[in-house]
């Protein structure tokens, strides 16, 4: 079902009607032709929600954390917007609904919204959408924006473009110390997280990370707390809350917060630009006889494939692009 005008679904969203925004993010995750339109209606109305990202292992308690984390937020009148980024069936492509499964205690609750979100082969924890979506849930009103990562271990970059706030979970007993060397997780993490810490070793996952934070070359102007949780009984999450608020004061006050908005525009368009300029040249090279020949060049070896990349980014965006 197609909105009216581009304009009154913009009007619609910002009033907060869910079936509108919904529907808008259906169309961006599918990218439908013209829910672009619409978005560029919706963005400067957004900034307003605290965009909160969950990442870690499988197995760490992510999905139950969220949802301590909403009902937490909702005790204090906040309205909750929930991505839960899950890995793609092999046979529909669609999003395998753990996620959202574990969270429908709060599914009658008009004031939490949960969408799940299928990975669709992205790497970064994150789907090509997640971003787009987010403005979405802001331009409603939602106070709060939780994002779960997918949870895919070294890959988790994208959470920290597209949050103002990451916080990293680790369970005891499966290697995190040396998982969270590997992932670079001391420079994506603005809060850890050691759930299920009634578990044998947690006090020593606890004491591995502040250990590697005491290596660091230079003491950061925000040091990361280490937050213990138990998120199956709902013990540490009033802490983490805090915790999360306190980050998102310190932002307010430092000059890290301009410099996170600036990281966050330039990869936002460079990824942009990038997705529009390989769309030009592939449509360049299928549709343009010029582009034809050019693959055939690269595969008789009579041109080089870099030269030949060089030139059909050159054509392809002088050329009007292919029907």
């Amino acid at each position: 079902m197609r909105f009216a005008t581009n304009q009154a679904a913009a009007d619609a969203i910002l009033h907060g009607d869910l079936r509108s925004g919904a529907r808008l993010m259906r169309m961006l995750d599918d990218r439908v032709p013209g829910a672009t339109a619409i978005l560029r209606l919706l963005y400067p109305h957004t900034g307003r929600a605290q965009v909160i990202g969950i990442t870690g292992n499988p197995g760490s308690g992510k999905s139950t954390l969220c949802s301590r984390l909403i009902a937490h937020y909702r005790a204090q009148g906040k309205t909750v917007g929930v991505l839960a980024v899950d890995p793609s069936s092999p046979f529909s492509g669609g999003a395998i609904l753990g996620d959202r499964i574990r969270m429908m205690e709060h599914a009658a609750d008009p004031g939490v919204f949960i969408r799940s979100l299928a990975t669709r082969g992205a790497l970064g924890g994150l789907t090509r959408s997640t971003g787009d979506i987010v403005h979405v849930l802001d331009a409603m009103g939602f106070d709060i924006i939780l994002i779960e990562t997918v949870g895919v271990g070294q890959d988790e970059i994208d959470i920290v473009r597209t949050a103002d706030t990451t916080v990293v979970v680790l369970v005891p007993g499966l290697g995190d110390d040396i998982q969270a060397i590997k992932a670079g997780i001391l420079e994506i993490a603005d809060v850890f997280v050691v759930n299920k810490a009634d578990a044998d070793g947690a006090d020593r996952a606890i004491g591995d990370l502040r250990g590697m934070q005491m290596l660091l070359n230079a003491m950061p102007e925000w040091l990361p707390p280490i937050i213990p949780t138990i998120a199956a009984r709902g013990e540490g999450v009033a802490t983490l809350a805090s915790e999360i608020e306190r980050h998102r004061q310190f932002l307010a006050t430092s000059p890290q917060r301009r410099e996170r908005e600036q990281a966050r525009a330039a990869f936002v368009v460079t990824g942009l630009a990038r997705e529009a300029c390989s769309r030009r040249v592939d449509g360049w090279l299928r549709g343009h006889d010029e582009g034809k020949a050019l693959v055939g060049e690269v595969a008789a070896r009579r041109c080089d494939p870099y030269a030949a990349a060089e030139q059909a980014i050159t054509a392809a965006l002088r050329a009007p692009p292919a029907l």
